[in-house]
Formats: C-alpha cells, sequence, structure tokens
C-alpha cells in the first residue's frame, strides 16, 4: 500500500495561467460574482479535498513586483477580499477548508485575527489562513502608511541577504503570534448564560493580551468568543532556508516547491532541522501546478497555445497532461514523504472540474488518497490536535 496523502486545491481568479481567462472554458465575466465562487467550492467540497486556499493581494498587480504589474491589460484585475468571500462562502459548504490568503505587512492584526475567528465560526471549524510576509511597492503606496519594504529577491536570489525581507518575515511571525494570542484569549468556557442569575460572560476567563512586539502591541482581548478550532490553522508558502524557518516556527502547514520527487527529501531534512522545538509535527504540501487533459498530446496543444499568448513562469512544478500523468506525480511525491498535495489549476473552472472528475478517482482508485475520517474541523482532519487555550492554566474566580 503506497503512502497516503490529503489533497487540496489553491484557487485564483480565473487559473493560475495568465492566459486561462481567453479559454472558452472560462467565465471571465463571473470572476467576482459570488456565482462563479460558489461554483468552484462546491467542487471541491463535493470532490472531498480537504481544503481549498484563496490567493489574495493589495494591489491591482498582484503580488508581482514587475515593474508594468498595475498598468498592463492582458492580464486578470479585479479581486473579492480573501477572508471575506470565505466567510460568505462557509455555510454553502460542508467539510471543505476555507483557507485565505492574508498579507501580513498592512492589514491590522486585530482585524485578521478576528475575522479568522469569525470564518471559524461560520464554518462550523474549518478556517485557515495562508499568511504572505512583506509586501510591494504598489501595496505600500496603496497604503500610505510606510515606504520601505521589500523591492524582490536580491540579485543572490537568497531572503537572507536583504535585511527589508529579514523584518518582513520578523514582522508575520509576530502576525501569527497575534492571531494564535487573541484566539485564546476566551477560554472555552468563558460565556456562561445563566438565566437565573442575569450572568452572560465570565470575564475572568477573558484575558487581555498585552503583546508588545518590533512592530505593533496589542492590549486587550478579542471580540469573538473561542471557536470551534481553538486557533484557525496557519499555513505558509516556503521556498528557501528564512521562510521554512518561518513555517516552522509559526505555521500548523507549509506548502513547499520540488522540482520534482528526488528533491523533496532536502526541504524535509531542512524543516525538520528548523522544527527541533516544535510540539507538534509540521504539514508538509507539494504544490503541482496542473492542466488537465483527457490525453498528453491534447494538454500539450493547450498548453502550448496559453503559453503563446502569455507565458507562465511557475514557482512550482507544473504537469500538463492526462488524470494519469497528474496521478504518477502525486504518488512520486507522497512516496517521497509529503503529507499532502496543493493543485493549482491553470485553468479555472475547468482543470478543477478535471481535478474532480478525474484525478480524484484515479488517486483513491490507486490508495493513494487518505479517506475522510469524518472529523468535523480541519484541524482534526490533519491529524491535529486542539490547542488547549494558554490562559486556561490560570487560576480563575467564578
Amino acid at each position: 500500500m503506497p503512502d497516503r496523502i490529503h489533497l487540496a486545491v489553491a484557487l485564483d481568479g480565473a487559473g493560475w495561467h495568465p492566459a486561462a481567462w481567453r479559454e472558452s472554458t472560462a467565465r471571465p465575466r463571473e470572476l467576482t460574482s459570488a456565482a462563479y465562487w460558489r461554483d468552484l467550492v462546491r467542487t471541491a467540497d463535493d470532490a472531498g479535498l480537504l481544503f481549498a486556499t484563496i490567493e489574495d493581494a493589495l494591489s491591482l498587480g498582484g503580488r508581482s513586483f514587475e515593474a508594468d504589474a498595475e498598468t498592463r491589460r492582458d492580464r486578470v484585475r479585479g479581486r473579492l477580499d480573501a477572508v471575506l468571500l470565505a466567510s460568505f462562502l462557509a455555510p454553502l459548504t460542508g467539510r471543505l477548508g476555507l483557507v485565505p490568503t492574508a498579507t501580513t505587512a498592512h492589514p491590522e492584526p486585530f482585524h485578521l485575527a478576528t475575522g479568522l475567528q469569525t470564518l471559524d465560526h461560520a464554518s462550523r471549524g474549518r478556517a485557515g489562513v495562508r499568511l504572505i510576509a512583506g509586501s510591494t511597492p504598489q501595496e505600500r503606496a496603496n497604503f500610505g502608511r510606510r515606504t520601505e519594504g521589500p523591492t524582490g529577491l536580491p540579485a543572490s536570489g537568497r531572503v537572507d541577504d536583504d535585511p527589508a525581507l529579514l523584518a518582513a518575515f520578523r514582522e508575520a511571525g509576530e502576525v501569527a503570534e497575534a492571531i494564535r494570542l487573541l484566539a485564546d484569549s476566551w477560554e472555552d468556557d468563558a460565556i456562561v448564560r445563566d438565566l437565573e442569575t442575569g450572568k452572560f460572560l465570565d470575564r475572568d476567563r477573558v484575558h487581555n493580551v498585552d503583546f508588545a512586539g518590533e512592530f505593533f502591541s496589542i492590549t486587550g482581548a478579542s471580540i469573538v468568543p473561542r471557536s470551534p478550532q481553538g486557533q484557525p490553522l496557519i499555513t505558509a508558502l516556503a521556498h528557501q532556508s528564512v521562510p521554512y524557518r518561518f513555517a516552522a516556527e509559526h505555521a500548523d502547514l507549509v506548502f513547499v516547491t520540488p522540482a520534482d520527487a528526488g528533491e523533496v527529501g532536502g526541504i524535509l531534512s531542512e524543516l525538520d532541522g528548523a522544527a527541533v522545538d516544535r510540539g507538534e509535527p509540521l504539514r508538509v504540501f507539494a504544490d503541482l501546478l496542473v492542466l488537465v487533459e483527457e490525453t498528453r498530446a491534447e494538454a500539450e496543444a493547450v498548453w502550448n497555445r496559453l503559453q503563446d499568448r502569455a507565458p507562465l513562469r511557475s514557482d512550482a512544478r507544473v504537469v500538463v497532461g492526462s488524470a494519469d500523468d497528474v496521478v504518477d506525480e502525486i504518488r512520486a511525491l507522497a512516496a517521497a514523504g509529503v503529507d499532502g498535495i496543493r493543485l493549482r489549476p491553470a485553468r479555472l473552472p475547468a482543470d478543477l472540474d478535471a481535478i474532480a472528475e478525474r484525478v480524484v478517482p484515479r488517486a483513491a482508485a490507486a490508495g493513494i488518497l487518505l479517506p475522510d475520517d469524518g472529523a468535523p474541523t480541519l484541524r482534526e482532519r490533519l491529524g491535529l490536535p486542539r490547542p488547549a487555550s494558554r490562559y486556561a492554566r490560570q487560576e480563575v474566580g467564578a
């Protein structure tokens, strides 16, 4: 029996290929409609995928550092706020985890934390977040509160060599800690609802956070009572040492981008080295960008057409072929030791439909996928315990 893993999906506009919106299967007039996103998540939910991440950015050009990112007209522009969108989608889904993307440099950590706690309540324990460290110059200009920050990777390609990027990851670490602290600030039994005495809240079980960091401070408790998971699932994408350390110190799950299964062992070793002080193991998902047709020849013809229109440069491995080709890649990564695969559909909804209708059934038949064990929350489905409030150990009054 092969190693069994989870499958997840990454949703972004018309798909991860920049020319996907021009395909006949695309729905470019509906990308900001409720119906479009409802259809996507229901497809993923019905297919039994573990969770869906939802991309986001704080400028028209997205996360691009290219000089013309804001002005070019041949790319999808305009998006819905990912956290708000996820809360809308929560009651429309039954099992699918919802993991919006959030940039850590500009949103107030308190607002982000309460938004995620609200999502966890709305989804009955299926909330997560993908934190992105730093911001682009265009995002900083939109907020107007800071002028300094990352301008892209340095010439060396190493985050370690750019003080601005290092500062961005320190700030992201503080945001992750604030999310967890505020989630813990209400103990599970803080709400009493005693009709006889008229006591709704045990105020002694709601705790001020009193966080003071390098980049911000928070005094007080969350406005949202403790949610079903205790803390929302925190995830991050990592490509090299500094992001690996950030994920090991602050995340529950990390997305990695091996060029092939042979690179997985080295990545896992580096993550293990960074995670020596963790209480729970870090879950590792490998990313694959996929374009799926009935045959490899058909898929390659579509890919070549897309590339002619707008060449894609991907950080993740690209698999262009049949469902069997994708399953072969999933099988190899599973054998290499990852806990799951996050599939990035090149075209939406076409490749999501192919994942649901052809990839998932083939992978399940091959014995690669972990079955749904019926656990109610996203954390539990990942085999992660529900964290106890760090304040629950204190002696408190009735």
